[in-house]
């Protein structure tokens, strides 16, 4: 079994409220989480109006699945334009 885990770093511009900022959130965590199939969470940063944190974790049997499905995850987040990503980390732990 192999797991992959990642996060996302955002900075969502012309942001003054959580209000705002939760549903930009709300729409990059759906369209990923209905796309991919994939867990898919805000994870930290919650009070951050012009910052938001998204954890991502994909399971599956073969490592390089895993891995290209999280590098077209992250290129569809980026290609989405609700928000600037500035930051990613991945990381593909075989059980």
């Amino acid at each position: 079994m192999v797991v992959g885990v990642g996060h996302i770093v955002f900075r969502i511009h012309r942001c003054r409220s959580l209000k705002e900022k939760r549903k930009v959130v709300k729409a990059i965590v759906a369209r990923i989480g209905n796309h991919f199939n994939a867990s898919v969470a805000e994870v930290a940063d919650n009070e951050i109006y012009q910052r938001a944190v998204i954890g991502i974790s994909l399971v599956g049997s073969d490592r390089r699945m895993i891995n290209a499905k999280l590098d077209k995850l992250f290129n569809f987040a980026e290609d989405l334009g609700l928000a600037e990503m500035i930051d990613t980390q991945l990381e593909i732990i075989s059980l």
